[in-house]
């Protein structure tokens, strides 16, 4: 008596259903059991087998009307298919190029569109907030105009003898079919008796053409701009590829971007980090005022709200961040370090209170000293 399990029950459908929901149900499980899916995983690539060998039985009117008559005892009396058997064999290159499809992306005949191509461009940082348009010279593969990209010198074309104008050819690798590109017809489906002198048949010549690109108002570096259908023109007359225009900001001397703000450092004197001033900073659209309070120390920021980048992708306008540096004073004159001299010694024995910052590195000093030297 036979061991196998129930064809009906491999593939979990009732003894009623139809020839799509036999073929949808052997898709579900092959997609889930496919080797390619499951490297290395025994169970997966027997149940593999297992659904095939039950699809190939009940997909077949002839034979799954056999099935149902005698089960297992069908094939094994000669009437053919299993796994071993002669007879009859069914056909499931169809529903294994749908498979296929999804696994790889190939499947079906389609046209081999043309390459994707890269550009750099590199702005300045004002042109990537502001936006800006630059002709650009793209060195690329073109329609051959003598063809129009047919390839043929006379504009005849015949159906590939191999593939009969599928672009697709079968092969079989023991339980798997697969589908690839032709060989002889390079996946086109046809092939050309007279090829084109000009391109000499691949519908396609070397060439540059300018380009105008519009790059839009604050952009970053690393953002692409897609030119649909300026790439590479497809062979034989097939869609041609996109062109990505890749923008590379150039270091500026003032202002550093992260996301949409802007960040800058500002030199000031001590004196006015000590009594405070009004001073002018730079921004990308003219000057503004911050107002330094007094006793402002060094890394201490100050933000100037919408003096940013206006975001490319909609989410508002950037700040501005001034981080002021605290400058020490060159080039003194005798007169001037006699003042600074003086006001080093009016701080007498309280200078701690003066300098809160050094104060508690100095405290931080002592402890750590502490602690080594006990």
């Amino acid at each position: 008596m036979s061991t196998k399990r129930d064809y009906y029950e491999i593939l979990g459908v009732e003894k009623t259903a139809t020839e799509d929901d036999i073929k949808k149900a052997f898709r579900r499980l092959a997609m889930k059991h496919h080797p390619d899916r499951n490297p290395g995983d025994k169970k997966s690539e027997d149940a593999f087998k297992e659904c095939k060998e039950a699809y190939e039985v009940l997909s077949d009117a002839q034979k799954r009307a056999a099935y149902d008559r005698h089960g297992h005892a069908a094939f094994e009396q000669g009437f053919g298919a299993g796994r071993g058997g002669g007879g009859f064999h069914a056909d499931v290159g169809d529903i294994f190029g749908d498979i296929f499809g999804d696994i790889f992306g190939g499947g079906r005949q389609r046209a081999r569109r043309g390459a994707d191509l890269r550009y750099v461009v590199e702005l300045e940082l004002e042109d990537a907030v502001f936006g800006v348009e630059r002709e650009i010279r793209i060195p690329t593969l073109a329609e051959c105009a003598t063809c129009e990209g047919s390839g043929s010198k006379d504009g005849k074309v015949s159906a590939c003898a191999t593939c009969r104008g599928s672009g697709r050819v079968r092969m079989q690798q023991g339980i798997f079919s697969i589908q690839q590109a032709c060989p002889r017809c390079d996946g086109r489906g046809k092939t050309i008796d007279s090829p084109c002198k000009a391109c000499e048949g691949e519908g396609r010549i070397e060439r540059e053409k300018m380009l105008s690109v519009k790059i839009p108002a604050g952009v970053d570096d690393g953002d692409r701009v897609r030119l649909a259908g300026e790439g590479e023109a497809g062979p034989g007359g097939a869609p041609s590829g996109d062109l990505y225009v890749e923008v590379q900001v150039r270091p500026h001397a003032i202002f550093q971007r992260k996301g949409d703000d802007l960040y800058c450092e500002v030199p000031i004197r001590y004196s006015q980090a000590a009594l405070g001033a009004s001073i002018e900073v730079p921004t990308l659209d003219g000057e503004a005022l911050i107002k330094l309070p007094k006793e402002t120390q060094t890394g201490a920021l100050f933000k100037l709200r919408g003096k940013g980048v206006k975001s490319v992708r909609g989410r508002g306008t950037g700040d501005l961040l001034c981080r002021v540096v605290v400058e020490t004073p060159v080039n003194l004159t005798p007169h001037q370090r006699e003042l600074l001299e003086a006001f080093e010694k009016s701080f007498g024995d309280d200078a701690r209170a003066h300098t809160p910052k050094q104060s508690s590195w100095l405290d931080g000093v002592k402890d750590f000293w502490a602690r080594v030297t006990s």
